[in-house]
């Protein structure tokens, strides 16, 4: 087992990896082409180097290299993670079609499945310990490494956003593990969480560079999968729901997203300007103001995860249907739905209001 001073020093290492790193990935991201041009859908204005996500890989492996976590698991892992860069690779250079970076995610998320790192059981109150066969856990498992996978690429649409936001969710993670000595977890963090808030430097508005699908893609991938390592092995009331609440500003945008393009009759892969970044900013937020907003509500819900692994059957439901109430006000008040659909806000409006009296004639 680690000493609290190697997961120190593989968080420094990782950082510094990335921070020394990533101008030199600007400049072979302008050399190669790798850039991001601005348009209709793009808040940015000049050309942008991607392939910023390739820093990260580099900061993590150094921090991995140091530490050396051992699991049965990490061949594949390590597997999936390269051909998920691959891809990120790919299409930050040549702009991939949806299915082809879908099929790389597959792919990536069978090979882990395949070492039999599975979503084969969780909790539910009431009935206890829910135990999947490998035909229902095996595409539960690949389902959920390539939702996530996707979640946290969709919301890399500001400066830092898709950073941030992993970063916080990460270290949540990281504080359930080491309540639940999950060590193996907690050294994974450590990295990722170094490597990611040394690119942050350079991606924070105003970003120098943006991670990409390289980047956007990898932290998808490496948090699905340390939440798999942790979350789901944590034996609470709610196993299956405390790593929805970590992620849930990037599964909660994706999931309005879905709602929002099938009530549109659009396709459910067809792009907009309305996930939660580009809402706050239509709002009349800043570019800084939104990303930092959407960081606190990335925190609270992360701390909110914390509480919840903790809590008694009572809270827990309680603090699930705040949750729920939450996201749904906030998505209506934003427009994550539609500008004109708000069924929970109108609903309040109709139980509050107060009829007046009629005058007598």
């Amino acid at each position: 087992m680690h000493s609290y001073i190697d997961y120190i020093i593989a968080f420094i290492l990782a950082f510094a990896v990335a921070v020394l790193v990533t101008p030199l990935i600007k400049r072979l991201a302008v050399k190669i082409g790798a850039t991001d041009q601005p348009n209709a859908r793009k808040i940015h204005k000049d050309l942008m180097p991607r392939l910023g996500g390739l820093a990260i890989f580099c900061g993590v492996v150094a921090g991995f290299l140091y530490l050396q976590p051992q699991s049965i698991y990490m061949n594949e892992i390590i597997l999936g993670a390269f051909i998920i860069l691959v891809v990120g690779i790919l299409d930050d250079k040549f702009t991939l079609k949806a299915k082809y970076k879908f099929l790389g995610q597959l792919v990536a998320a069978i090979v882990v499945a395949s070492s039999g790192l599975l979503i084969d059981k969780f909790t539910i109150p009431f009935f206890g310990m829910v135990e999947l066969n490998e035909y229902i856990s095996f595409p539960v498992t690949v389902l959920w490494i390539v939702a996530v996978t996707n979640a946290i690429n969709l919301i890399d649409g500001l400066d830092g956003l898709a950073a941030g936001v992993s970063t916080i969710a990460m270290t949540s993670i990281l504080i359930m593990a080491f309540a639940d000595y999950q060590f193996l977890v907690v050294a994974l963090c450590f990295i990722l969480i170094g490597s990611t808030l040394g690119f942050l430097i350079h991606n924070f508005y105003p970003a120098k560079i943006f991670m990409g699908d390289t980047g956007a893609l990898f932290l998808g991938y490496c948090i699905s999968i340390i939440s798999m390592l942790g979350l789901f092995k944590n034996i609470t009331l709610f196993s299956f729901i405390i790593p929805i609440i970590v992620l849930a500003v990037p599964i909660f945008d994706t999931f309005f997203a879905i709602i929002r393009r099938v009530l549109n009759k659009k396709s459910i892969s067809a792009p907009d300007k309305m996930h939660l970044h580009y809402c706050l900013v239509d709002l009349g937020f800043s570019h800084r103001s939104a990303v930092l907003v959407i960081y606190f509500f990335s925190a609270c819900f992360g701390f909110s995860a914390i509480i919840f692994s903790n809590a008694t059957l009572w809270i827990s439901l309680l603090i699930m249907v705040i949750l729920l109430i939450a996201i749904q006000f906030i998505a209506e008040i934003v427009g994550l739905i539609g500008k004109n659909r708000k069924p929970l806000i109108n609903t309040f409006k109709r139980l509050t209001a107060v009829k007046k009296p009629q005058k007598n004639n």
